[in-house]
């Protein structure tokens, strides 16, 4: 076999000139900035854990098949509040056109879109909220739907105020949701979940007072657990309140997940998140003076409703019931109240079911006379 010689391959070179050289930039120009756009961060299935991740959820008019899913699991997308025994609440407050509404924790304006839908035409309906995070979201929200100024009034208040905020006008209809909304239960950042690291805050307003942390970090062992007991019937408050005074002299408590350690450790390990819930709650209500301001709304009440007026109340914990009941039977009593609600109402087992967050609902209501 005879091999021929191996060929060396020529390459033509672009003759060089001082038209192809690269040019130099000129002093101080910086390179042009790329114009395509950053990838979103991948959606990581149907639930996931972060909220920061939960951007479906956040957008539920863009994605409203992904919130259908999440709605149908019996799980509450982030962001979104479901509202608690609406068909019940309407039974009772009965809203009729032209009448005037208020609803005092407006929340995600769940009740409140129904309520309006009722009031038309001519009706308004007036929403009060603490909360200067989510209140202006749901107002957009609720005008996005068509109910213009005229027929909704926002105000950024607490229902302790609400003599102020009626200046005079009594309402046909009073709303009073007392439950935290799943908007601040589900972001980290409010430090309402011991579910995920965040600032240990539960504040309503978080504009306003001091967080858990600052009253954590200075109240007496006696005082937390009067607190505990007081505020969520704690069975364990004498250990509880130990450990956290004895832990906060080595390091102050700061985090939700930190304080959700301290309680699980000091706590039988059956029914070790219960009292970490408990605990959160009693918190919760001492840190946004809970309780003062349901007394003080329940003794405005009755000058606040209309002759025939109706009110219904929603109330998530036993000394909440305990106060607007015995509000209730004193205000029939005195005979301001010609009829009250002979027990709670409670939602059914189907919702409870489709909306595990309701679980602890109970609603009362009264009519003026």
């Amino acid at each position: 076999v005879t091999t021929l010689p191996r060929l060396k391959k020529t390459v033509n070179k672009p003759e060089t000139n001082a038209s192809n050289l690269p040019q130099a930039a000129a002093p101080g120009a910086q390179e042009p900035l790329s114009e395509r756009p950053k990838r979103r961060p991948r959606y990581q299935g149907s639930n996931p854990k972060k909220f920061s991740e939960k951007y479906k959820e956040l957008q539920p008019d863009r994605y409203a098949s992904d919130v259908e899913k999440v709605l149908a699991s019996g799980k509450t997308p982030a962001g979104m509040h479901r509202p608690i025994l609406v068909r019940e609440i309407l039974a009772m407050l009965a809203p009729k056109p032209g009448e005037f509404a208020v609803d005092c924790t407006l929340g995600y304006g769940g009740h409140a879109q129904e309520i309006l839908k009722a009031l038309q035409p001519s009706g308004r309906l007036l929403g009060l909220d603490a909360d200067p995070i989510e209140l202006p979201k749901t107002e957009a929200r609720l005008r996005g739907l068509g109910f213009g100024p005229e027929t909704l009034q926002v105000r950024r208040t607490n229902f302790a105020g609400i003599s102020q905020a009626l200046a005079g006008t009594p309402a046909n209809l009073i709303l009073v949701d007392l439950g935290v909304s799943s908007m601040q239960i589900d972001d980290p950042a409010r430090g309402f979940t011991f579910k995920a690291e965040g600032p240990l805050d539960l504040r309503m307003n978080p504009e306003r007072g001091q967080p858990a942390s600052a009253l954590l970090a200075r109240i007496a062992e006696k005082e937390l657990r009067a607190l505990l007991r007081d505020n969520a019937d704690e069975p364990q408050a004498e250990a509880i309140a130990k450990v956290l005074v004895t832990t906060r002299q080595r390091a102050p408590i700061l985090t939700t997940t930190a304080l959700a350690r301290v309680i699980r450790d000091a706590s039988p390990e059956a029914g070790a998140d219960d009292a970490v819930r408990r605990v959160f709650q009693a918190l919760r209500i001492a840190v946004n003076d809970e309780f003062n301001a349901l007394d003080m709304f329940l003794r405005q009440l009755p000058d606040c409703l209309a002759p025939g007026g109706r009110v219904a109340i929603l109330s998530f914990h036993s000394g909440e019931d305990r106060r607007v009941k015995h509000a209730f039977k004193a205000g029939q009593r005195l005979g301001l109240y010609s009829d009250i609600a002979p027990d709670v109402v409670r939602p059914s087992n189907a919702e409870q079911r489709a909306n595990p967050r309701s679980t602890s609902a109970k609603l009362r209501w009264a009519i003026r006379i």
